[in-house]
């Protein structure tokens, strides 16, 4: 299909016209994709936010060394485009010791401030001893593992109250939270830089002023600037500090991480991952719950996208969830803004290949003539046809070989099942 990534603003709210060729009209109104939690310490679990906290012992300062946390290739927030093929392998992980670097705190502000993607959890793990080298290798080996994060977390006392706190990098970590965090260039640059951030209803129970400075009180007590909050999508967090203040505070070192593993089932992984944790750990299973389905009245015209894709998975596979055709379309040209052609020859709202609209493209809605690539009132429809044929409808592995077979790469399944959450939890 399209070979394209555009930025993730949504165009819910701009008209769908009839096309009868080139691009969309240009002026739609934009509105931001909401921050959804797509990861956390309980979301999508139904887990009380109490159950999610770290092991309630005093933080202590451990003597040995955690594991490498991995320093991901930069990458800009918003490409302008797809560069590699869709069958591209992603960018090799460079391994990196997790409390050195060398870098100003301009530079290292600049990496904070880029991101690759935003990737779906589906376990949270807690080791309340922390993670070994050997245990954090053995994770990351597992069959199906796409990527694995691992941070620092106790509770302390901010202010003499006490808080759960988890130390992270920020250049890594930044890809596990929602969307609109992880586009915050300033939230970023202030942990990056030495201060504390916080969840949004942390810093309003606890009454934080940006600017000010606080004590927070570990093992050791420092005296740290108070950053921003933003919406974490960890409940059971309530701050964020930066790997070098953690040492500092003393939390225990590698106390938890998050494991995104897509293709395999959770039980499976669950299994396999509690095998290598052993009896003292603690599985929380994070992948979401089933995609919302619309029900459409049928008949009626839809007026905006985000009506069209509701109406275009309803009547034309039904069972499928809009939320994933909204990803696609979004991922692919930004609802209409680009419709190429790409590289490819990908062309239209969804980037289909001249060859699969031949066999694939219909008129939807009630408009009558040739199928018309450009039209998105022909290619939405088209995209849920094709989807459903692949089993779309099914969900679970059918749903991810549905989207594996519209772009043949495993990342770009992980972007459009991490971005339909968030349009599950914003538009629903």
């Amino acid at each position: 299909m399209g070979r394209r990534r555009y930025r993730r603003a949504v165009h819910f709210v701009a008209p769908v016209r009839r096309l009868t060729g080139g691009s969309l009209p240009a002026g739609k109104r934009m509105a931001a994709v909401g921050a959804v939690a797509v990861l956390g310490l309980a979301v999508h679990t139904g887990v009380p936010a109490a159950a999610a906290r770290f092991p309630g012992r005093p933080a202590v300062p451990a003597a040995r060394a955690g594991p490498a946390d991995p320093a991901r290739p930069a990458q800009p927030a918003a490409p302008a485009a797809r560069a590699a093929p869709a069958t591209a392998a992603r960018p090799a992980v460079v391994p990196a010791e997790a409390g050195q670097d060398s870098r100003s705190s301009g530079q290292r502000a600049a990496q904070a401030g880029a991101f690759r993607q935003i990737i779906l959890p589906d376990l949270l793990i807690v080791a309340p001893k922390g993670l070994t080298r050997a245990q954090t290798a053995r994770l990351r080996k597992i069959t199906g593992v796409r990527d694995m994060i691992s941070f620092d977390g106790a509770e302390i006392t901010a202010g003499g109250r006490k808080v759960s706190v988890i130390g992270v990098n920020p250049a890594t970590f930044r890809s596990w939270v929602p969307l609109a965090t992880a586009s915050s260039e300033s939230f970023w640059a202030a942990l990056t830089q030495g201060e504390f951030v916080a969840g949004q209803s942390a810093a309003s129970r606890l009454g934080l002023h940006s600017g000010t400075s606080y004590q927070l009180t570990g093992a050791s007590s420092q005296v740290l600037r108070y950053g921003m909050s933003a919406r974490l999508g960890l409940s059971g967090v309530d701050l964020l500090v930066n790997l070098q203040t953690s040492r500092k505070l003393g939390l225990v070192r590698q106390v938890a991480g998050l494991i995104s593993a897509p293709g395999v089932s959770l039980p499976t992984l669950t299994r396999q991952v509690s095998k290598i944790l052993g009896p003292g750990g603690r599985i929380e299973v994070l992948r979401s719950r089933a995609l919302p389905v619309a029900a459409v009245a049928p008949g009626s015209r839809p007026a905006s996208y985000l009506q069209l894709f509701k109406a275009s998975a309803a009547q034309y596979c039904p069972g499928l969830s809009w939320t994933v055709l909204a990803a696609i379309g979004q991922i692919e040209s930004a609802d209409g803004t680009n419709v190429g052609p790409s590289s490819a020859g990908a062309m239209g709202p969804m980037q289909f290949l001249p060859s699969t609209w031949a066999a694939w493209g219909i008129d939807g809605f009630g408009d009558t003539g040739p199928p018309n690539i450009l039209n998105p009132y022909d290619a939405v429809p088209s995209a849920a046809r094709l989807l459903c044929a692949n089993g779309a409808a099914a969900g679970g592995k059918s749903l991810y070989r549905a989207i594996f077979d519209y772009n043949h790469a495993d990342w770009y399944v992980n972007e459009v099942l991490a971005l339909a959450a968030e349009y599950a939890a914003d538009y629903s």
